[in-house]
């Protein structure tokens, strides 16, 4: 494979980033796990169905301000900084507009530049009336208005400062018209000239373009948003996301050219896309740098079961190869991956730990209607068990199986009930400081006599995909998470998912592994392999160079999958490997397929 320009590592971003206490002993962790632990608000969008509020962000944009970074996000009243990556504070601050303090003013799919030593924040909007934010000291909250009209509004906008200091906005979301970009004055915020169409969806050429769940085109045009610039040696890489923000296939595509208005000449293969896996989705994001220039993607990741914007965000490597092909690796994005410094010396971006628990026996202290205990263990963000109550004493207990070396365990709440007092800030949009999770973990390697894993009973923090890499392996066969306090509603894991090695043999290399290609649409194909009778799940990967294979899809259960994510003129390379919870098989040779 060709050498990568920097390091082929994830950034990381955990909320109240100080040294977990696990082990009985304070220590800082090395690793994180998708979908993103920060405190999400509750859903600015009214829901009058039965299944009561929910958690949603989405379209994240992060930016690297005088060595710190900043991330907004969709109507989170506010926005949080950090000087590591790993210690994340959240600043509240309602960015409407003066002389309207409306319903909907609330951020929406922010826009993030910088000019100069200033920040500037601008959500999207079609009105004529809506403020550019300034600030010189945002780690303080520090704000003013500095256009109180953008007259030319603009929804899902980005703004770009190029290396010569010269401004662009890039904005559009539509499933019918073109995404644009238009350079402003950086002094007056006022156009020049007029905004170009930059770039229009391909879906007869691009498979992965097709709306809807299986990309079959079913009763809407794909749209295409989130626009977003990055230039790397004098090329620049315009992304944009695509089909649509429910869809497992939601992914950032980019496109190449020579100018920062174009023309831009789209990459074959979506830049970050993640339709397999328990976290899925990485559409509608942004790419940025740390302070050693490295390259990091966050993105949204889709959940789309109580609204179709029930979302949250993810974080992945990303970067340029040699030969210039942009890439993000979602590739176990949603295992635990290294932190920075970690990472750095690792020379990997992940890990040799594996999911210890799927599909494994799972005990409970109790179930709500159809929400079974196997829901937590089924590697799919959408499912979920919920207890009865969400009072302290309900519990949930995974079998691993067999005694194992526990490294780490993600604990993912979902929202059953979730419902505040009238006075609170959250009856309808927004964000609520003071909730938090309070719980236990308990470890035994016979299911009878216990021992304390961690103990999160003092916990102040609002933990909605806690995450604990400990500090000292156990070996456990069994573990059991303790409720004590949830924010609101009953308690409910989606995804109850242990970390480690199984201590056994690594799964055997796949056998008869085929992709045939459709003869009329040469956007798909149908694959196949024998299955592996040591394996639960299988990675794809694939590309249209047989050293260039940055995208990836994770299959469980089957050993089939039909494939609609091609360019129709290109050739393609396939592999795939075997994986269980000791480790991953051989790839199979690559496949050339016409």
């Amino acid at each position: 494979m060709n050498k990568l320009v920097f390091l082929f590592l994830p950034a990381v971003i955990m909320l109240f980033g100080t040294p977990n206490q696990t082990n009985g002993q304070d220590f800082k962790q090395k690793t994180y796990c998708n979908p993103v632990n920060i405190d999400y608000g509750y859903s600015p969008i009214p829901n009058f169905s039965e299944w009561g509020r929910h958690r949603a962000t989405a379209d994240p944009v992060i930016v690297n301000y005088k060595g710190d970074y900043y991330l907004f996000s969709t109507n989170q009243w506010g926005y949080w900084w950090s000087s590591d990556m790993l210690n994340w504070t959240f600043n509240p601050r309602k960015f409407l507009r003066p002389w309207n303090k409306g319903y909907y003013d609330e951020l929406c799919a922010p826009a993030v530049g910088i000019i100069g030593d200033t920040m500037i924040v601008f959500g999207s909007t079609y009105t004529k009336e809506f403020t550019i934010w300034m600030s010189t000291n945002p780690k303080e909250n520090e704000w003013k208005p500095l256009v109180d009209r953008f007259e030319i509004g603009g929804w899902d906008p980005d703004f770009f400062t190029d290396d010569d200091g010269r401004l662009y906005m890039y904005n559009g979301s539509s499933n019918k018209y073109p995404l644009y970009g238009i350079e402003l004055n950086r002094k007056t915020l006022q156009p020049i000239g007029t905004r170009k169409e930059v770039l229009l969806l391909e879906p007869w050429r691009y498979g992965w373009q097709r709306f809807g769940e299986h990309m079959d085109n079913t009763f809407l045009d794909p749209f295409i948003e989130g626009a977003h610039m990055t230039r790397y040696n004098g090329k620049y890489y315009f992304q944009y996301g695509a089909p649509g923000t429910e869809f497992s296939g939601y992914a950032d595509g980019v496109a190449v050219g020579n100018n920062p208005l174009g023309p831009f000449v789209p990459q074959s293969d979506p830049l970050s896309m993640k339709s397999g896996g328990f976290a899925r989705g990485a559409g509608h994001g942004s790419t940025f740098r740390d302070n050693n220039g490295y390259y990091w993607h966050v993105s949204t990741i889709m959940i789309s079961v109580k609204n179709n914007f029930e979302r949250r965000l993810g974080i992945w490597p990303a970067g340029f190869d040699e030969d210039g092909v942009m890439w993000c690796n979602t590739a176990f994005g949603d295992y635990p991956l290294f932190l920075p410094e970690d990472a750095k010396k690792q020379q990997k971006s992940r890990p040799d730990w594996y999911l210890l628990n799927f599909k494994k026996p799972i005990t409970v202290s109790s179930t709500y209607g159809g929400f079974h205990a196997n829901n937590a263990n089924d590697e799919n963000l959408k499912t979920y068990w919920c207890a009865k109550t969400g009072d302290r004493g309900e519990w949930i207990q995974t079998d691993l199986g067999s005694v194992s070396t526990v490294h780490a365990i993600q604990i993912n709440y979902a929202d059953q009930d979730v419902s505040f007092p009238a006075d609170m800030d959250t009856v309808f949009i927004g964000k609520s400081t003071g909730l938090f999770h309070q719980y236990k973990l308990f470890y035994s390697t016979d299911g009878k006599k216990w021992k304390l894993l961690a103990d999160k009973s003092q916990n102040k923090t609002d933990v909605p995909h806690d995450y604990i890499e400990l500090k000292t392996t156990v070996q456990a066969r069994f573990i059991k998470l303790e409720n004590i306090t949830v924010p609101a509603g009953k308690f409910a894991i989606s995804g109850l998912r242990i970390f480690g090695n199984g201590n056994g043999k690594k799964p055997d290399t796949v056998n008869n592994f085929m992709v045939l290609r459709t003869e009329k649409d040469k956007r798909s194909a149908w694959i196949r392999w024998s299955p592996v009778a040591n394996a639960f799940a299988y990675n794809i990967y694939y590309g249209i160079h047989p050293d260039k294979l940055y995208n990836c899809v994770m299959v469980h259960d089957f050993n089939e999958y039909w494939f609609k994510a091609m360019d129709n003129q290109k050739t393609y390379y396939f592999t795939i490997e075997a994986i269980n919870e000791n480790g991953v098989s051989e790839k199979y040779e690559i496949l050339k397929v016409e």
